[in-house]
């Protein structure tokens, strides 16, 4: 991709309402536009970073064995009404009435409709167990939307849902949710801490939310400093190994870490002092179990073993997808812009021709851009007739995590620059050194992403 042949708007200026860093960088970096309060344009260079997201949601679900659909965004008023929280929801969800006076919502959460589906499909056992999910705009009606993507009122969702036999069974599901998203936020360059929690409008005794460390976090939370030791990283496991999963459970929930709404101080101080921590936490994922509510209010039942007709254990799991951008940034940026993780970033490389119209640059950023691009790295070109310090800026600004800077300079010697974001290092080498570099580098992220 070229710069001159892209759209990227970066802005020289902070805009005024922009409150927290994630949303003055997303609009600065040309990755947003206000449509409404709340609402919001994705602009190619954020929407790559969306796709990344996703791809890595979708990737990890589908290693877990959950199988992907897709579900409308308007729903019928009727399910709801038969659950009892189309007027429990309270004013947050959007209800639309049709042209032949049907009530409709726009659905902030899907637990109705999948429940319905899956009454009316799946009649035995032997169709368990079953995860069904899909990745989907949400709406909710915030009274007030603020902080760019962190708090919209448009969004975008991963909604999974599990379906079991028996309890034992769907806390198994539970379990090998919380373990692919440990291994989803890991690959986005997050450490996502589980962390007991309220079950809110969706209900059920078993929850725990996801939760990034954050100065802007929108939660108080309460832990062990232990736990930020923990990291799950290239471990192979098997979902279906119920042990396995009930084992790193426990790993990375046995020490204490709750939100402010669950926080329980007697326990809190049973942790050694040296060891207690308070913070903020932007909340980017939870999964609950809720048992049979839903199946029973709404005829998911399926025949067991012994003919009995029984109802299903039901679990729901959530990732907050466009959310999830604005918590990477607001982890991973520095006076300069963004610092993306290697895992998501929209562009691998950047590479800047600091003598644009120089035959000899030209033809060796040309030639780099093509070995990059044949080793399955994507490159963002600078190719711009622009001064070195404006396109030095416009890559720190959106913080691509390597830069490759050729010019006369060094080339008269057969060098090239590159740089980490990250550091601020910089250096010279080869062109040919600088590709396997980067390919090294990348190399697992790659693997990762291939792996199913």
């Amino acid at each position: 991709m070229r710069l001159t042949r892209y759209f990227l708007p970066v802005l020289k200026e902070t805009p005024a309402d922009a409150q927290i860093p994630s949303h003055r960088l997303m609009l600065r970096a040309g990755m947003i536009r206000q449509s409404a309060a709340g609402i919001y344009s994705w602009l190619p260079f954020g929407y790559r970073v969306l796709q990344r997201i996703e791809r890595i949601v979708h990737e990890e679900q589908q290693r877990a064995g959950h199988i992907p659909m897709l579900m409308p965004t308007l729903q019928s008023a009727d399910l709801w009404k038969q659950s009892g929280r189309y007027d429990a929801y309270g004013p947050e969800m959007l209800r639309i009435t049709d042209r032949h006076d049907r009530e409709m919502l726009y659905g902030p959460t899907n637990e109705e409709m999948i429940t319905d589906i899956v009454a009316n499909y799946v009649t035995s056992y032997k169709a368990l167990p079953l995860t069904l999910y899909h990745i989907q705009w949400k709406f909710r009606d915030e009274v007030r939307p603020r902080f760019g993507v962190m708090r919209g009122r448009e969004f975008l969702m991963k909604d999974g849902y599990n379906f079991d036999l028996t309890k034992e069974a769907a806390l198994h599901a539970y379990n090998r949710h919380l373990v692919s998203y440990l291994r989803t936020y890991e690959r986005m360059g997050l450490q996502a801490i589980p962390m007991r929690a309220d079950s809110g409008p969706i209900g059920g005794d078993y929850t725990h939310e996801f939760l990034v460390l954050a100065e802007t976090g929108e939660s108080e939370v309460f832990y062990d400093s232990e736990i930020t030791d923990l990291r799950f990283g290239d471990r192979a496991i098997d979902y279906d190994n119920e042990a396995q999963c009930q084992a790193v459970l426990s790993e990375f929930t046995s020490r204490y870490a709750r939100t402010d709404e669950t926080h329980d101080e007697a326990a809190f101080d049973e942790v050694p002092e040296a060891r207690r921590r308070t913070a903020r936490g932007i909340e980017v994922g939870q999964i609950f179990y809720f048992g049979t509510d839903y199946s029973e209010k709404l005829g998911a039942f399926v025949q067991n073993e012994a003919g009995a007709r029984v109802p299903l254990h039901m679990g729901s799991h959530g990732i907050g997808v466009s959310r999830l951008l604005g918590a990477i940034i607001e982890a991973s940026h520095d006076d300069k812009g963004i610092i993306w993780p290697e895992g998501v970033a929209p562009f691998e490389v950047g590479l800047v021709n600091l003598r644009q119209g120089d035959a000899s640059t030209d033809s060796a950023c040309e030639g780099i851009l093509r070995e990059l691009e044949a080793k399955g790295l994507s490159v963002l070109y600078d190719d711009r007739d622009e001064r070195a310090g404006g396109k030095f800026a416009t890559m720190d600004l959106i913080g691509l995590p390597w830069r490759i800077t050729v010019g006369p300079r060094g080339l008269a010697n057969g060098m090239v620059e590159l740089t980490s974001r990250r550091t601020g290092e910089s250096e010279e080498m080869t062109p040919e050194w600088a590709i396997k570099r980067l390919s090294e580098i990348y190399a697992p992220h790659h693997a990762a992403a291939l792996a199913i």
